[in-house]
């Protein structure tokens, strides 16, 4: 098993949420997170004075899959998730050595 975290700009959750849904993928975390990378902030002007806004909202989608589901996976939200601009956002996988169905006690592949 495989969890996928992407970090994606707040308007294109909707369309990875479907393009992952399109997969059969159900279950996924998001969470609404602030942070920078290359682009470093942005600057901003309010009632005349300029102001520098260093973290960006982004989101934070993170979903568990089998490990034949993750090329599919990342090319959905690589897809969905592109707008060709800076602050695209990122994708990591990260090894998932079991997993837990509290209510069943379900493991493994039968817990996600």
């Amino acid at each position: 098993m495989k969890k996928i975290e992407t970090i994606i700009k707040p308007f294109k959750l909707e369309e990875v949420k479907d393009g992952l849904s399109e997969l059969g993928i159900s279950g996924m975390t998001v969470s609404e997170v602030k942070g920078f990378g290359r682009q470093k902030g942005h600057s901003e002007i309010y009632r005349g004075a300029e102001y520098t806004v260093d973290f960006v909202p982004k989101v934070k989608v993170e979903v568990v899959v089998e490990d034949g589901m993750v090329d599919k996976a990342i090319e959905a939200i690589l897809s969905h998730a592109k707008t060709g601009q800076i602050g695209d956002g990122k994708i990591f996988v990260r090894s998932i050595d079991n997993a837990y169905r509290i209510r069943t006690g379900e493991e493994g592949s039968q817990a996600i």
